[in-house]
């Protein structure tokens, strides 16, 4: 428990009533005040939900301690948590419909068998790595066959495969001189792309 908790908890669970925290309303008109571009509004909603639903479980926390510890004292308290808990979970709700996140159903089901969501994006990478196996192996065996056949056209057609290499040359180096030219900055410069 943080220092801003320890001062609004009483010793038996209670909050005190000069609790300085914000109602969900007052979060989400000052999320309002603030705009920007998409990415960063995109990034403002998902720290909106995350705040929130920090604040929920600091409050089904408050909620366990006063429960615990019930007695006919705290009957008020526990119903002004249980009222700050419904306002916050309908907070919640209204700021997860600004959010777009998709999360895939596998790894909701990892997380409901208690395994660690990681182990989805592990297997992905794995699968994508096997799938890429493959395809260069494809790619490879294409080019195999693409060499066998220039050198069995080359000793029927060898004057058709010089024209075809010339051509083939040609618009490479064509292909070549249009990508520089795309990579030249205005000021003349070129990009230099990033090494992986």
């Amino acid at each position: 428990m943080d220092s801003s908790q320890n001062n609004s908890v009483g010793g038996n669970g209670i909050i005190n009533p000069k609790s300085n925290d914000a109602s969900p309303a007052d979060s989400t008109a000052a999320a309002a005040s603030t705009a920007g571009s998409p990415a960063e509004e995109s990034k403002q909603n998902l720290n909106q939900v995350i705040n929130s639903i920090d604040k929920t479980l600091g409050i089904l926390h408050q909620l366990y301690l006063t429960v615990s510890s019930y007695n006919v004292s705290s009957q008020l308290p526990l119903l002004q948590r249980l009222n700050n808990l419904v306002l916050e979970l309908d907070n919640m709700a209204k700021l997860g419909e600004k959010c777009n996140i998709q999360v895939p159903m596998e790894v909701l089901n990892l997380i409901d068998d208690g395994k660690n969501p990681d182990e989805f994006t592990r297997d992905v990478l794995n699968s994508c790595i096997a799938k890429n196996q493959v395809t260069k192996g494809k790619t490879d065996a294409f080019k195999g066959l693409r060499g066998h056949l220039l050198e069995e056209l080359e000793q029927a057609f060898p004057e058709e495969v010089e024209a075809y290499r010339e051509i083939r040359a040609a618009s490479a180096a064509e292909a070549k001189r249009l990508a520089q030219a795309q990579s030249l900055l205005p000021n003349g410069d070129v990009k230099v792309k990033p090494e992986i």
